[in-house]
């Protein structure tokens, strides 16, 4: 079976840095450099929102409206993984995080993925 797991989530103080991992297994990612992988965040009362992308040869793309910079997406196949580098986090960035997956080269910012991570918490204070 298919799985993704967030991890790194927690509460931070506005100014501060976190570092979300998400972590790939079953079958289907046996050839797991032939994925996108994504970022996608939803706060409360708010739809899901698109954070980052990153093809499996390393083409990334951004909210740049929301993310201002701030963020980096990385991936590490060999380990079968994709990473969100959060720094100058700031409260409007409190929202569960949701790592997913599609099969092909092209990012995406639409909702147009197969499978997706149960979600970590990310809570900013003031």
């Amino acid at each position: 079976q298919v799985q993704l797991v967030e991890s790194g989530g927690g509460l931070v103080q506005a100014g501060g840095s976190l570092k979300l991992s998400c972590a790939a297994s079953g079958r289907t990612f046996s050839l797991y450099f032939l994925y996108t992988m994504a970022w996608f965040r939803q706060a409360p009362g708010k739809e899901r929102e698109f954070v980052a992308a990153i093809s499996g040869d390393g083409r990334a793309i951004y909210d740049v409206d929301s993310v201002k910079g701030r963020f980096t997406i990385s991936r590490d196949n060999a380990k079968k993984t994709v990473s969100l580098q959060m720094n100058s986090l700031i409260p409007e960035d409190t929202a569960v995080y949701y790592c997913a997956a599609r099969s092909g080269p092209m990012p995406t910012t639409k909702q147009e993925y197969n499978y997706w991570g149960q979600g970590t918490q990310v809570t900013v204070s003031s």
